[in-house]
């Protein structure tokens, strides 16, 4: 009866408390092992990685944590998996090969890269990250995305966002968004207690216990062997529930890319329409790839340069800057090649 009383008020002071933010903010990561240099993702034990959806734990882990340089100047790199790394090892990814390079501002400051990329894509997601990295003082931010982050009707698709669903709540209210944030779930009492946190509790923990044997094996991402990309296709024209000649304008979240620049206010924000593969197989003349039939991703690139100019925005459209061979699982997918092509398209520009 004592045991029972005693966990009984232990989960009374954590539903009252609510400390999982700050477990979450502590960490070994930057003490007793480095900082990785990607966000948490992963459900195999063998990575020596994990998901967790507290954003605190998340981001305790990472090198955008450690202090600003003096002579810094930071670049902040959000967007889906293709930027995050699948199927890359950590040197291999977008803004480690742009750390490589060493360049350096017309100023004299270094520029680091810092890669806080998630997979799943969604534009919310990306703006749920951004205002938590923009703590970390951004001089820039390049965001890259494609049409599928823009369908309004998964936004809130993500188990993060899921998770998250009051911030989630705070963000379209404060940016006025277009989101059935009645869709997220309002969590019982009950689920935040001790017991109905203990899955954060214990991913917290694991990961922690994962950075020294990431730190010892550089290991953080499971290599398996994949199917590459298709290049034929079935004679079909449909993106969703559209079809030609649909106008997509209204499926596509561009309220949200007007929140980020919004959030950042002085902060440079970069958008980026990151590569695709381009078929040349089988019905080619109607799709791109499994994902997008040609005449939805002309339209989508039309109108969001359209967009960018009215609003102001600085978009650059490399949707067709890698060769088709250097994709590998998935139509944004690349290979270390694919990657190394992106970042001198990137710089090129700059």
């Amino acid at each position: 009866m004592k045991a029972a009383g005693l966990f009984l008020a232990f989960n009374g002071l954590w539903l009252i408390a609510q400390p999982m933010p700050a477990l979450g903010a502590l960490s070994v990561y930057g003490w007793l092992v480095p900082y990785r240099e990607r966000l948490p993702y992963g459900e195999t034990p063998a990575a020596y990685n994990l998901s967790t959806n507290s954003l605190e734990a998340m981001f305790a882990t990472h090198a955008v944590r450690a202090p600003k340089a003096a002579d810094e100047f930071r670049v902040i790199v959000i967007g889906d998996s293709a930027t995050w790394g699948i199927l890359l090892r950590p040197d291999e990814t977008l803004t480690s090969q742009l750390n490589a390079r060493g360049l350096v501002t017309p100023d004299g400051r270094r520029m680091r890269f810092y890669n806080l990329a998630h997979p799943i894509m969604s534009l919310t997601k990306d703006l749920l990250l951004l205002d938590v990295a923009r703590a970390y003082q951004p001089d820039r931010v390049i965001w890259l995305h494609t049409l599928e982050s823009f369908y309004r009707a998964e936004q809130l698709r993500p188990p993060l966002l899921q998770a998250n669903a009051d911030r989630v709540r705070a963000l379209a209210a404060r940016y006025r968004l277009r989101l059935d944030v009645a869709r997220l779930p309002a969590p019982a009492w009950p689920e935040q207690t001790f017991i109905g946190q203990r899955r954060l509790v214990a991913d917290w923990w694991r990961l922690q216990w994962f950075g020294f044997a990431w730190a010892t094996t550089g290991i953080d991402q499971v290599y398996p062997e994949y199917t590459p990309r298709r290049s034929d296709f079935a004679a079909d024209r449909s993106w969703k529930s559209f079809d030609a000649p649909d106008d997509l304008t209204p499926a596509l979240a561009f309220d949200v890319v007007a929140a980020a620049h919004a959030m950042l206010g002085d902060v440079p924000l970069l958008l980026v329409n990151q590569p695709i593969f381009i078929s040349s197989g089988q019905n080619s003349d109607l799709r791109y790839n499994t994902w997008y039939p040609r005449w939805a991703f002309d339209q989508f690139r039309a109108v969001y340069a359209e967009q960018a100019a009215a609003n102001g925005w600085q978009l650059l459209d490399l949707w067709d800057a890698v060769p088709a061979e250097r994709f590998t699982d998935s139509p944004v997918h690349l290979d270390a090649r694919g990657v190394q092509t992106l970042a001198q398209a990137l710089i090129a520009t700059w």
